[in-house]
């Protein structure tokens, strides 16, 4: 039997990724280059045309029934997580 997940809110990861940048003042070129994504990708993204990769690693999350936090967590295995206080 297939259970399909509940559809991901690409709406709100847009709206938070762009009010990030916006708090931060940078634009898109600044967010680019800090973080190695195109500059064209982080329009897209933020214009809501692209989100292909996330809607697997959302679908994944939920057939396992685990967070993404959990799942996507060992990519920063072996550095301080963003956002967490250096230590």
């Amino acid at each position: 039997m297939t259970i399909f997940p509940p559809d991901p809110d690409f709406e709100a990861l847009r709206l938070k990724l762009a009010r990030l940048r916006a708090n931060r003042g940078w634009t898109y070129e600044q967010l680019a280059e800090r973080s190695g994504v195109s500059r064209r990708t982080l329009i897209d993204i933020e214009q809501g045309r692209t989100y292909g990769l996330l809607k697997t690693w959302h679908a994944l999350a939920h057939a396992l029934d685990t967070s993404f936090d959990e799942l996507l967590g060992p990519l920063c295995g072996d550095h301080d997580l963003p956002g967490a206080p250096a230590s």
